[in-house]
């Protein structure tokens, strides 16, 4: 057991697989002692490459949870719990004994976190809970389209769902454990796989909505197979490797056009104005420039200039493993090495974040404990305190602070927000960048949900007072300036901290403060491309060996670009709501507050888990084929009757009970895909007898006649995933959409929370204009009429004037 902030609670990890198992992984490392509750015969998924990663720092005892004495000595422990954390189906959890209600009565102050794959309730309540199947019917799989050259769904490699699943896990339990220390109250908790994707839909339920309503402000969207916009380039190399470009903002893209010496495109007359005056013809000719520019020099050497510059966004392509021997990874304490008593050492994970007074440690490998020596600690007392309201969600009462912008961070803090906190955005005058980038601002709307917003000068010693001000009365703080920023802003650690010493204080950057990159800007495809995403995305063979035409150069490049998608933000944003809970748990067990650390390429080894750990013997990551239909025949897409279905059945159970209800009896009885290896050796021959079998029906019919009965086989073309979240009744049901009201949309849907509690009043609010909120919160601080027109008229307060989609101009 790790030391840690954690140390005074017990967890009982009642799940199987990754998904938990990180998730309880998270609190191990931060001191919590945390019993794994096994059958007879132990965690299925304990042959899985990663494991010895995610059984690390725990203690292990196999009950056998049919028998009663199994229950008995399961429900003994459960007396000394905090929390119980599990990913049985509901009824086989109730048949167990080991169900909310049966706990409940035995604790009646527990917290009880359940992990499903679609929610509680619900058409796809029973739905297998893999990934795939998840990001198939959720439509996540139907945004990578245009991907391969081919149409239909192509894979989701990344595991995005069960990284944002095992987070929401993190965050949920430590805020109803933080509540239940204020209230004496435990509670039921819920977060799905299904959940777990909501982070990563950015803007295509409100666009869907708003093109309906709006037509003339949001045209078609872009073709699928576009080509990268010059800011977010991948680029070639003279000895072939690829370097991906970050330069989302102007300022990052002239930087890297000095750098590479063609800043002089700004002598012609075609493209003085800036780009959004260039034409397509004019945005072709640079990009030609740029690919051809990129292939005189080695990858080394372009990315010392890139270095040496200082102001330039770029890293090279590279795979999850090659990741591993990043100085910037390993000097932020991102890579940890442990003895393990069967394999040798492993290289693996480090800590989530760098807590600076209350630091985990990573635990070794897990020990095994017989149930019938093992005792449980005394129950906690319970608290003295109440919520600030009757049914108040668990954060209810926490202040943050946050001064960030674009993606990562934000998101992080709207999560917080739905979890009750109260987030008061501070934006620059005009507002976060991020706001103006497409019409409506759609992306912003997520981004900035439930937020109040203040528009303040913070180059001025006005704007920073009234910062100040602000901070006295926070709880946590989250910021990702580089770092010395804060310092010139007024709002570092050491100067915010002296104001309010129990501050919990989020830095989050690109890289984190320790290593070569420290002072290096980093966006979304920076650790897309760095910790090995984006090439596994990609597919094997991009980029191919050999680019000999500009043509295919260009191709490449759009493979590369379209591999890269957004979620190594909203992977970021996961780490940041965890970490801020985490933080806030601490300061609450120890009075402390603190500085913590979190860097967008940490946050990112997390989101590939299954594949950041290295030891001798590791089988490696499976990868997706070159068309990106999936990892292998029993877990992939195949194109039904004028449909397309995702197949996940790898077990030798799940096959047989596949070829039962597809009455497919010549497959159920050959003899070479009988086993898991059997399967394996002839994979080329299953694919292509599935793929024969597939194409005589319709995808919804196949649903149908698998899925509810809990084979893993669904439709996967119905709809993007904005589609699936505005039109399906199953998210409606489980109350993943709600309606909001926008100061320009008027009333719309947006997502739901990541993590729900039982009998808790919703918390999610509607996303708000760039200061919104600034008089009434300067009049919070005591600013009267006069002293706040003044700061509007001296330019150091600044609000967003309203501008209804009816009137506004697509931008």
């Amino acid at each position: 057991m790790a030391d840690g902030p954690l140390s005074n609670l017990q967890i009982l990890d009642l799940t199987t697989g990754p998904v938990g198992g990180i998730a309880t992984m998270v609190l191990a490392d931060f001191g919590a002692d945390v019993i794994k509750v096994e059958k007879p015969g132990g965690d299925p998924y304990r042959e899985l490459p990663n494991a010895p990663m995610w059984l690390r720092g725990k203690r292990s005892v196999t009950l056998d949870l049919s028998t009663e004495e199994g229950r008995a000595e399961l429900h003994t422990l459960v007396a000394g719990a905090d929390a119980v954390i599990c990913n049985l189906a509901k009824e086989n959890a109730a048949k167990l004994g080991a169900d909310y209600e049966t706990l409940k009565a035995i604790k009646e102050d527990l917290v009880y976190c359940h992990i499903s794959a679609f929610g509680p309730t619900g058409a796809y309540a029973n739905y297998p809970g893999y990934e795939g199947i998840v990001a198939a019917k959720s439509g996540r799989m139907m945004n990578f389209e245009g991907l391969p050259t081919r149409e239909g769904p192509a894979f989701a490699a990344v595991q995005v769902g069960c990284h944002a699943c095992a987070l929401s896990t993190v965050a949920g339990t430590l805020a109803a454990i933080f509540d239940r220390n204020r209230t004496g109250h435990g509670q039921l908790i819920q977060t799905s796989i299904l959940q777990g994707m909501i982070p990563y839909e950015l803007g295509g339920l409100v666009t869907m909505q708003l093109m309906e309503r709006y037509p003339e402000s949001f045209p078609p969207q872009p073709d699928l197979y576009r080509m990268p916009t010059l800011n977010y380039h991948p680029l070639p190399t003279k000895d072939g490797t690829w370097i991906q470009a970050g330069n989302l903002l102007q300022h990052l893209f002239d930087n890297f056009l000095a750098a590479t010496d063609l800043a002089d495109i700004y002598a012609d007359p075609r493209y003085q104005d800036g780009p959004l005056t260039w034409t397509n013809e004019d945005r072709e000719t640079l990009r030609d420039r740029m690919l051809l520019r990129m292939l005189e020099k080695t990858s080394d050497e372009w990315m010392d200039i890139f270095v040496e510059n200082g102001g330039v966004a770029a890293t090279r392509f590279r795979s999850t493993q090659d990741s591993m021997i990043d100085q910037d990874l390993i000097l932020n304490g991102h890579l940890a090495e442990k003895e393990h008593p069967g394999i040798g050492v492993v290289r693996q994970l480090g800590l989530l974040g760098r807590l600076t007074e209350t630091a985990g440690s990573v635990g070794g490998p897990g020990e095994t404990v017989n149930g019938a020596t093992w005792s449980a600690s005394e129950g906690k007392a319970p608290g003295n305190g109440s919520r600030p309201a009757p049914n108040a969600a668990p954060l209810a009462g926490v202040t943050v602070l946050e001064l960030s912008t674009v993606i990562a961070s934000p998101l992080g803090a709207a999560m917080l927000a739905d979890l009750g906190a109260r987030v008061i955005k501070v934006e620059t005058i005009g507002g976060d960048p991020y706001r103006w980038m497409g019409a409506g601002s759609v992306g912003a709307s997520k981004t900035n949900a439930g937020k109040e917003s203040i528009s303040l000068d913070l180059k001025t010693e006005a704007g920073q007072e009234i910062v100040h001000k602000l901070a006295t009365k926070a709880d946590i703080l989250i910021h990702n300036f580089r770092p010395g920023v804060p310092e010139r802003l007024g709002i570092s650690y050491e100067q915010l901290s002296a104001l309010n010493p129990a501050l919990v204080y989020l830095s989050v950057n690109g890289y984190g403060p320790n290593g070569p990159g420290a002072h290096r800007p980093s966006t979304h495809p920076i650790p897309g491309a760095a910790i090995g995403g984006a090439l596994m995305q990609a597919g094997p063979d991009t980029p191919p060996k050999r680019n000999d035409t500009v043509a295919e150069l260009r191709e490449t490049a759009r493979k590369l670009f379209r591999a890269n998608e957004s979620n190594p933000d909203p992977n970021t944003s996961m780490v940041v709501l965890s970490t801020s809970v985490l933080g806030l748990f601490a300061r609450q067990a120890t009075g402390k507050g603190q500085k913590i650390y979190i860097d967008m390429l940490g946050a990112n080894t997390y989101a590939n888990a299954d594949d950041f750990i290295a030891y001798e013997g590791k089988k490696p990551r499976p990868e997706p084929d070159a068309n990106l239909f999936g990892l292998n025949a029993t877990y992939r897409l195949y194109e039904a009757k004028e449909s397309w279905v995702f197949l996940a059945v790898p077990t030798d159970s799940e096959w047989q009970r596949f070829c039962e209800l597809a009455t497919a009896d010549a497959l159920a009885s050959d003899e070479r895909f009988r086993t898991t290896d059997g399967r394996g050796e002839h994979d080329a021959e299953l694919a292509e007898a599935l793929t024969e079998l597939f194409g005589t029906r319709h995808a919804d019919e196949w649903e149908t006649m698998l899925a509810p009965q809990g084979v893993g086989c669904v439709r996967a073309d119905e709809s993007t995933a904005g589609g699936f979240f505005l039109q399906d009744e199953h998210v409606r049901e489980n109350g993943f959409v709600l309606e909001a009201e926008h100061a320009n949309y008027g009333k719309y849907l947006r997502h739901g929370p990541v993590i729900t509690f039982e009998g808790v009043a919703d918390a999610c609010g509607p996303a708000q204009l760039s200061g919104q909120h600034t008089d009434a919160l300067l009049a919070e601080l005591g600013y009267d009429d006069a002293a706040i027109a003044q700061l509007r008229a001296d330019g150091i307060a600044w609000s967003e004037e309203p501008s209804p989609l009816s009137e506004a101009v697509s931008v």
